[in-house]
C-alpha cells in the first residue's frame, strides 16, 4: 500500500506540477513587480491597520490568523524535519524559494478571494478558488471548480486537516508526557467539535488568541538555541546553499540525496507548510471585512512570509545547527531531539507544547476550508454532516502510521493545487488591474492628505 501511494505521490509531484507551481509564482512575481519585497512593509503594517470596512464576517487580522491557523502546523516542525531528512540541508533553500515565490501567489489568491466572494443565504460570506473560477472564468469552467472543491474536502478530511496534525500531536505528547494516543485522540475530537460547530467566528476567536502567542513562544525558543550555537551559523548557511546545488553524500543516519531530492522535498514541504498555490487561504481571506481586494491580498501575503521565511527557517536552522539531522531520529522525534539537545530538561516540553498548539489550530482552520468546499458542492445543509465526519476523522488520526499519512497528504495537496494554479494564471489580468487600482487609491490618499471618495 505504501509503495503504491509513494508511486502516486511521485507522479502527482513530478516535474509538471513543480514547474507549474514555481512558474506561476515566478510569473506573478514579475508581473507584480516583485511586490513581495517592495510592498512587504506596507503589507506587515496592514495586519493591524487595515480599515476593516465593507462586507465580511471577521477583521482582516482575524482572517489572517484563521489562515495562519491552518498553515502554521506540523509542516513547520515535522514537515521541515522530513524535508531535511530526505533532501539534506539544500531542501531548506528550495523551501525558501517556494516561500518567496509563494508570497506572490498568496497575494493573488487574496485579491481574487475578495473580488469574487459571495454572500450566502444566511448572510455569511463564502469565497475561494471554486467561487473565483465560477465568477471570474464563467460557467463553462464549473468542472474545474468542482474538482477543486472535491480535492479540498479530501485534503481537509485525509490530508493536512486531520491525520497529519493529530498524529503529530499524539506522538509529541506521548514522547514528552507519556500520554497515550488512545486518550489524546478522543479528547482532541471533543475539543475540535466544541469549537468548529460555532462556525467561523468561533474558529477566528481561538485563532487570534492562540496564533500570536504560540508563534512568539516558538520563535523565542528557536532564537535561544541559535544564540547558544551562534558560532556554527556560518557553516549551517554554507551547507544549505551547497546542498541546494550539489548532491549530498551519506552522513551518519542521513542516507544522502541528489539535487532533485532536495528540490522536490523542499518545494513539496514548503507548499505543505505555507499552502501558497493550494487555494486554501483565500477561503479564509474571503471572510475579511475590506473594500479593497488588493488590501487583503497584501495581508494574505504576510501569512507565507511568517510561515515559511520566519518559522520554517527557524526549525530548519535549529535542526542543522544542532546536528540532529544526521542521526536516526525522524519527524517530530528529530525536532524534539534538537530542542532537547540545546535546552536539556525543557526542550522536549517546549517543542511538544508548540507542536500541539500549531497542529490544533491547523485542524480548526482546515475544518472551515473543508466545510466551504462541501457547501459549494452540496449546499449549506451538508455542513453539519461534514463537521460531524471531520470530528470522527480527528479521532481516528491518532492511530495511523506517520509515513503513510505524509504520502497521502502530498497526493491530495497536489490535486488541490492544480485547478487553483490554472485559475490564477487565467485571471492574472484581473489581479494586475485590482493591484493598480488599489495603489492608485493609496497614491491619491497620500497626495490629498485625506481619504478620497473612491469605491473598490
Amino acid at each position: 500500500m505504501l509503495a503504491l501511494m509513494e508511486a502516486i505521490k511521485d507522479w502527482v509531484w513530478g516535474s509538471p506540477l513543480i514547474i507549474l507551481l514555481m512558474g506561476t509564482g515566478l510569473y506573478l512575481t514579475v508581473r507584480l513587480g516583485i511586490l513581495q519585497i517592495l510592498k512587504l512593509p506596507t503589507a506587515l503594517g496592514l495586519i493591524f491597520k487595515a480599515d476593516n470596512k465593507g462586507a465580511g464576517d471577521v477583521s482582516s487580522f482575524a482572517a489572517l490568523c484563521t489562515a495562519l491557523a491552518a498553515t502554521v502546523g506540523t509542516g513547520n516542525i515535522v514537515g521541515v524535519a522530513t524535508a531535511v531528512k530526505a533532501g539534506g540541508p539544500g531542501a531548506l533553500f528550495w523551501m525558501w524559494v517556494a516561500g518567496f515565490l509563494g508570497m506572490a501567489t498568496k497575494y493573488a489568491e487574496g485579491v481574487l478571494a475578495i473580488k469574487y466572494r459571495t454572500i450566502n443565504e444566511d448572510g455569511h460570506v463564502s469565497g475561494g478558488p471554486m467561487h473565483y473560477i465560477m465568477k471570474g472564468l464563467g460557467e463553462k469552467w464549473k468542472p474545474l471548480a468542482i474538482f477543486f472543491s472535491i480535492a479540498g474536502v479530501l485534503v481537509a478530511l485525509f490530508g493536512i486537516g486531520t491525520f497529519s496534525q493529530v498524529n503529530s500531536i499524539t506522538d509529541s505528547l506521548e514522547s514528552a508526557f507519556k500520554w497515550a494516543p488512545e486518550i489524546v485522540g478522543p479528547i482532541l475530537a471533543v475539543l475540535v467539535a466544541v469549537i468548529i460547530f460555532g462556525g467561523i467566528q468561533s474558529i477566528s476567536n481561538v485563532a487570534t488568541t492562540v496564533i500570536p502567542f504560540m508563534a512568539v513562544f516558538y520563535l523565542l525558543a528557536s532564537f535561544w538555541i541559535i544564540g547558544v550555537n551562534f558560532d556554527k551559523l556560518g557553516d549551517v548557511f554554507a551547507s544549505i546553499f551547497q546542498g541546494a546545488f550539489t548532491p549530498m553524500a551519506a552522513l551518519g543516519g542521513f542516507a544522502g540525496s541528489t539535487i532533485r531530492t532536495a528540490l522536490q522535498n523542499g518545494v513539496a514541504r514548503g507548499v505543505f507548510s505555507n499552502e501558497s498555490g493550494l487555494g486554501s487561504a483565500p477561503i479564509a481571506a474571503a471572510a475579511a471585512k475590506t473594500e479593497w481586494p488588493a488590501e487583503q491580498g497584501l495581508v494574505s501575503m504576510t501569512g507565507t512570509f511568517i510561515d515559511t521565511i520566519v518559522i520554517c527557517s527557524m526549525t530548519g536552522i535549529v535542526l542543522l545547527i544542532t546536528g540532529v539531522w544526521t542521526g536516526d531520529a525522524a519527524g517530530v522525534g528529530m525536532t524534539q531531539s534538537a530542542f532537547e539537545t540545546a535546552i536539556p530538561g525543557f526542550g522536549t516540553v517546549a517543542l511538544s507544547v508548540s507542536l500541539a498548539l500549531f497542529a490544533f489550530t491547523s485542524i480548526l482552520g482546515w475544518s472551515y476550508y473543508g466545510e466551504r468546499c462541501m457547501e459549494f458542492l452540496f449546499g449549506q445543509r451538508s455542513i453539519f454532516f461534514f463537521r460531524t465526519f471531520f470530528v470522527v476523522m480527528v479521532g481516528l488520526g491518532a492511530f495511523l502510521e506517520l509515513e503513510l499519512i505524509w504520502v497521502m497528504a502530498d497526493i491530495v495537496n497536489g490535486l488541490m493545487a492544480l485547478p487553483n494554479l490554472i485559475a490564477l494564471l487565467l485571471l492574472s489580468p484581473v489581479i494586475i488591474r485590482e493591484t493598480n487600482k488599489y495603489f492608485q487609491h493609496i497614491k491619491e490618499v497620500s497626495e490629498r492628505g485625506k481619504s478620497p471618495k473612491l469605491k473598490a
